[in-house]
């Protein structure tokens, strides 16, 4: 089996622009809280309208596969050059509340889903010193070594976040910790917060995103969770100045399309410039992926 390359996810220009849609209770929590409805259904036909709206202009679209991975399959709707990639992290999370810890999804399989058209899997890991670091390094591993015997790329989503009980918590040595910690599992591209929540100046962000691209050897995006949206765009571009080579991101780009009385048109309407404009950013400045590492 010849081993695939980033080329399935990436743009022409060796970036990434991709769309995560594989939110579960966190989206269901977010469309509660603007009064729509909230149930199974729902959460299909919003991840189906991102979807229809948004995966024409990404490289890729993240589904996990509970909601809307198999309309998506069946119906095959996303477009030609719009690589699929499928959630295979278990979640531990309270009802409205935050992801506090994962593990593989045994219910993936991945031969199957290659077979279904998945070309990536990924996997989040939650990363904090609560004394759960070697299981969580052991898991990445596994992950990636899976992905590899099944001929799927893989990505790995290491959030970093403070344990129970911590005191002073700082971000960007944390996310630098979780690069050295799970860096070395060898993903196909590692997806990693952005360093400072994306605040400062340019100058300030750029250096701040500097120090992890020296900490990894292999291609890497910037995820939006934690960010403001308005500050998206300008932390985008700092990472990619600085090594990375695009973002793939959730709620940056559709959260507000929720706010509104109709988000199906929200999303016409507003996501979709926005996904442009950030794809611009990154073929602008992101290091294409053949030049990582």
């Amino acid at each position: 089996m010849t081993a695939p390359t980033l080329d399935l996810i990436s743009r022409p220009s060796g970036t990434f622009a991709m769309v995560a849609m594989d939110q579960r209770e966190s989206l269901r929590t977010m469309l509660a809280e603007e009064g729509h409805p909230a149930d199974d259904a729902a959460l299909v036909s919003f991840k189906l309208d991102v979807a229809e709206v948004l995966a024409p202009l990404a490289s890729a679209f993240l589904i996990d596969r509970h909601y809307a991975f198999a309309e998506l399959v069946r119906d095959r709707r996303l477009p030609a050059g719009c690589g699929l990639i499928l959630a295979a992290d278990a979640l531990s999370q309270p009802p409205g509340g935050a992801v506090e810890d994962t593990e593989l999804d045994t219910e993936v399989d991945p031969e199957q889903a290659r077979r279904d058209g998945v070309v990536a899997l990924k996997l989040l890991v939650i990363w904090k010193r609560d004394g759960q670091e070697a299981r969580r390094v052991e898991t990445a591993h596994r992950f990636v070594k899976l992905c590899r015997r099944a001929g799927l790329l893989s990505v790995l989503e290491p959030v970093a976040v403070p344990a129970p009980g911590q005191g002073d918590f700082d971000l960007d040595a944390a996310i630098l910790d979780a690069a050295a910690a799970l860096g070395p599992a060898g993903p196909s591209l590692y997806k990693a917060q952005v360093p400072r929540r994306g605040q400062g100046s340019m100058t300030e962000l750029v250096t701040a995103c500097e120090k992890l691209d020296r900490q990894l050897d292999r291609p890497w995006v910037v995820l939006s969770n934690g960010v403001a949206a308005a500050d998206f765009p300008a932390a985008v571009e700092a990472a990619c100045r600085a090594g990375a080579s695009g973002m793939l991101a959730g709620r940056a780009l559709w959260r507000d399309a929720i706010a509104t009385a109709d988000p199906a048109s929200a999303l016409r309407a507003q996501s979709a410039d926005r996904l442009w404009r950030l794809a611009e950013t990154v073929d602008r400045h992101g290091r294409p992926w053949t030049e990582a590492g």
